[in-house]
């Protein structure tokens, strides 16, 4: 049997441009058009709402030429109202050839909004649809509220249909204006309109109130819609709209019979570009498209990827575009690390595996994210120290930084097994703690080596707030050597940094 295809209408540029603070230039309207489009092959697309602002026609206009000159022309719609045509004139002016017209759905909008009988209603919709016909612009219906309507006002829907069934219309859209449906909701609802309109294209168009906007749109796949709305991360107003990268994978995995006809591949790359644009950021467990939600944590997990791909499931990164990933942190195994070694290209023994495992784990406990940008770092650092044989030990340390007064450092210093304890005032905290340090060895009738250079690095590309490194420069009698330090804090690596010179000293 061969998989009914599911046709996807994208309201990012409209109804997820209605989510609070979020506005797309006309140049990024155009260049999400190009991608839905072009690179994830989308059926359909709302960018717009008419009338809104002159930006707004200009992006329409953008949007509409570009269309043209690459046959995509019918695939761009707009929302429209029943205005006495001027909606139509607009989208006239804009290059527009399809409107979404924004009819009433249920008696209480009807009465209160419009204060409209639905005889009259039904007259001003025909009108419409009239010139718009008259203008060769195609019309497909939303019966907004249609979820109370059907809940309320029942015979008042189906009064609608009947009618709106005998115009030359496209499509009617089914929205869940204030997502209120639940899944055997939907199946009801759904299955009571399409099986008296068998031969209608019914949309469903889904609200996620109750974070149950996906269930709610395979309800409607299976019950009889040709068409699901979404938008890019589940963008909208309130809670968002259906969300496409979620809905595509559901669809094609568990519905048997359907498939939604898009390129998996580049829903990641869409999902960042509309977040980069909008400033909307995407939750990073969110399915498919957060940052962690091919990133596994737990040892036990790597080690069982190890084992013939234990947990792995059907939601495989490749399949989006993506890579796998294993976290590193508190919960990190030798095979989390020996996952990220492989995709370094480094190699370490087994003690070196475990030092390195010792210091992500002790990392983890002080809260500290860890990526794959520090894991050279903490290698360099952890079999840098095994080097050093410690005869001097910082013990401990309180740095001091009160207003109006001197950072200042007390400190515990163990030298060939006799403790020392100072304290020392300076210009910052490292500052004084040197001063401290010095104020030890010069009653050890020892001269420190100069410090010539302080260099402090974070790893490149790295998003984590994990680790700094600090290079010191010593000059020792006219010797130069430089240490190194790593830690979360900077004056802490920097303190590291010269505990290894005094025991080079």
């Amino acid at each position: 049997m061969s998989n009914k295809k599911i046709e996807i209408m994208d309201t990012t540029l409209r109804d997820g441009e209605q989510t609070s603070g979020i506005s797309f230039s006309p140049i990024e309207k155009l260049s999400i058009c190009k991608l839905l489009l072009e690179e994830l092959k989308i059926n359909r697309i709302e960018v717009a709402s008419a009338k809104v602002s002159e930006g707004e026609m200009k992006a329409v206009k953008l949007i509409t030429d570009w269309a043209v000159d690459s046959g995509l022309d019918e695939k761009i719609e707009i929302l429209s109202f029943v205005d006495g045509g001027s909606s139509i004139k607009w989208m006239e002016k804009a290059g527009a050839k399809t409107q979404n017209l924004l009819t009433k759905g249920s008696i209480n909008h009807l009465t209160n909004q419009i204060k409209k009988t639905p005889s009259q209603h039904f007259k001003d919709i025909s009108k419409v649809i009239g010139y718009a016909e008259d203008l060769g612009i195609r019309t497909n219906v939303y019966l907004e509220d249609w979820s109370n309507g059907m809940k309320n006002s029942k015979s008042y829907i189906m009064d609608m249909v009947q009618f709106l069934s005998e115009k030359n219309i496209d499509r009617i859209l089914l929205p869940d204006t204030l997502g209120i449906l639940t899944p055997d909701i939907t199946k009801e609802f759904i299955k009571d309109i399409t099986s008296k309109f068998p031969n209608t294209h019914f949309d469903f168009h889904a609200h996620n109130d109750y974070d149950l906007s996906v269930a709610n749109v395979i309800e409607s796949i299976k019950n009889g819609c040709k068409g699901i709305h979404i938008t890019v991360n589940g963008m909208g107003e309130r809670a968002g709209n259906a969300p496409l990268a979620s809905v595509v994978a559901v669809v094609n995995d568990f519905l048997n019979g359907y498939k939604i006809d898009i390129n998996e591949k580049s829903l990641h790359k869409v999902s960042k570009l509309v977040s980069n644009f909008s400033g909307f950021r995407i939750p990073v467990n969110k399915p498919i498209v957060g940052d962690n939600v091919f990133t596994q944590t737990a040892g036990i997990h790597a080690d069982g990827d190890n084992k013939k791909n234990l947990y792995f499931n059907d939601l495989l990164p490749e399949r989006f575009g993506r890579k796998r990933k294993y976290a590193l942190g508190k919960m990190s195994g030798k095979a989390n690390i020996k996952k990220n070694l492989d995709e370094l290209g480094l190699t370490l023994s087994n003690k070196e595996i475990e030092k390195v495992t010792e210091r992500i784990i002790l990392l983890g406990d002080k809260k500290e994210k860890v990526t794959i940008e520090d894991l050279p770092y903490i290698i360099s650092d952890v079999i840098d120290s095994s080097n050093y044989k410690y005869k001097t030990v910082i013990q401990s340390y309180e740095l001091t930084n009160k207003k109006n007064s001197m950072p200042s450092a007390e400190i515990e210093i163990i030298i060939n097994k006799k403790t020392f304890t100072e304290n020392g005032v300076g210009d910052g905290q490292f500052d004084a703690f040197m001063n401290a340090i010095k104020k030890v060895y010069i009653k050890n009738n020892i001269l420190l080596p100069k410090l010539v250079d302080y260099e402090v690095t974070i790893p490149p590309g790295s998003n984590s707030d994990a680790l700094c490194e600090t290079f010191i420069t010593w000059d020792d009698k006219s010797i130069e050597f430089t240490t190194r330090g790593l830690d979360s804090d900077q004056t802490v690596s920097a303190i590291k940094a010269t505990e290894k010179m005094l025991n080079i000293i």
